[in-house]
């Protein structure tokens, strides 16, 4: 009998042993993750992007293109496809495309160096790395990493939880918390194609204009039949600040509101009808950042921050506000409030 109970004993002694040593180790993690990064040519991935921020959930589709190491296209669009925004990077600078428009903005950037992006594999796995502190668990099927964020406004929204898949380490799901852990931002990934390849063109800016124009001919007759501009408000809070004064305006455009906020701190947001140009051969060169709003992608400059969402143009300007303090604001700009 004692036989036998120590036959058993040494059989699961074994076993999970071996088990033990078929699990990864973080610092194995880790290792594979740098190292699919450094060896990887590229990627295409499609995910879904669903914000919190505002009166409701906003969802949106990605579309990811990279090529490395420094070309990326990045294809937006809202459930509803009211919003379509592409974020191209190539050998000519970073490019932000708005096709129901016609407009297209170059910027003189580092993008996406310079700050984390949630759709973007290298970059989360950038702040896995980065982050000697990181929470690491395994489960079943996948690695799941809690990290510090590298976000625009990573004082509000300071920490995320990345899932990987255990097999080939591809992004499942991505979730950016705010300072209370409440998740803000949740980004699911559908399909990711390692090592993919690309037409020449793919990162061009005239043949994805173009392209993005003939597949959203709706959209494009959409924007530019909407006649009425519907006043939005933010949403988002700030101690000791209120909505003083609204003032309409009418310009040769249209309509044009302008909203001032006061107290601690002060800041107007501007807002009008957004209109089509007329050719797109030519973009606009803006001296700034672009930031992802999640919604939409804006234009950081010294004390004003600049987006377009659903058909209207916005510029919220403010000598006050922290960089973080404009893009939380400009995040909760998406639909009516009760004034």
């Amino acid at each position: 009998m004692r036989r036998t109970l120590l036959f058993w004993c040494l059989l699961l002694f074994v076993v999970g042993s071996l088990a033990a040593c078929g699990e990864k180790s973080q610092q194995d993690v880790l290792k594979a993750l740098d190292e699919k990064v450094q060896t990887m040519s590229g990627y295409k991935a499609e995910a879904k992007m669903t914000l919190q921020t505002g009166t409701e959930p906003q969802v949106y589709e990605i579309e990811i293109w990279h090529k490395s190491p420094n070309y990326y296209r990045v294809n937006l669009k809202n459930a509803q496809r009211d919003q379509h925004q592409m974020i191209l990077r190539n050998d000519e600078g970073v490019f932000v495309l708005t096709p129901a428009l016609n407009k297209s903005f170059r910027f003189q950037s580092d993008w996406p160096q310079n700050t984390s992006q949630v759709y973007l594999y290298e970059s989360l796995v950038k702040d896995i790395l980065a982050d000697s502190k990181a929470d690491f668990k395994a489960t079943n099927n996948h690695y799941i990493f809690q990290t510090k964020t590298n976000y625009e406004n990573k004082k509000m929204l300071p920490k995320q939880e990345i899932t990987l898949n255990k097999k080939d380490l591809t992004p499942v799901k991505v979730t950016v918390m705010d300072i209370d852990s409440q998740p803000m931002l949740t980004v699911e990934f559908s399909k990711v194609e390692w090592n993919a390849a690309f037409d020449d063109n793919a990162f061009d800016v005239s043949k994805n204009m173009t392209r993005a124009k003939l597949e959203n001919e709706q959209e494009v007759t959409k924007e530019a039949n909407q006649q009425a501009v519907p006043v939005m408000y933010p949403t988002y809070e700030l101690d000791g600040v209120k909505l003083v004064e609204e003032k309409e305006f009418t310009t040769a455009n249209g309509k044009r509101i302008v909203m001032t906020f006061a107290g601690e701190k002060s800041f107007t947001l501007v807002q009008e009808k957004a209109h089509a140009v007329p050719t797109a051969n030519v973009s606009t060169t803006v001296k700034g950042e672009p930031v992802d709003l999640g919604f939409a992608v804006g234009a950081m400059t010294s004390g004003t921050l600049t987006w377009t969402y659903k058909g209207v143009d916005f510029i919220l300007a403010s000598q006050d506000l922290t960089k973080d303090e404009m893009v939380a604001i400009a995040r909760s700009v998406q639909g009516k409030m009760m004034k």
